[in-house]
């Protein structure tokens, strides 16, 4: 699998749990935050798509919940 499939279906993932939760925020903030926290994960080696997502999604919720404004101001915890 290409490294484009592999953070289309991470994202699609990550942004489908937020999204069916109620925790998503903006989402072009929302977007940009999940896709950094993808692509950090690569350059740290990781490949596998369910780890990706799920630590993209643990990382926005974190963020969330401290109020940090890259996670989305209109984030609700769930």
């Amino acid at each position: 699998m290409s490294i484009r499939c592999t953070v289309e279906s991470a994202f699609f993932i990550a942004w489908s749990c937020l999204e069916k939760s109620g925790e998503l925020g903006p989402p072009d903030e929302s977007a940009n935050f999940l896709l950094d926290s993808i692509e950090a994960q690569l350059r740290a080696g990781e490949r596998r798509q369910l780890m990706l997502a799920n630590r993209a999604i643990d990382a926005y919720r974190a963020a969330a919940a401290k109020g940090d404004a890259a996670a989305g101001r209109e984030a609700r915890p769930g």
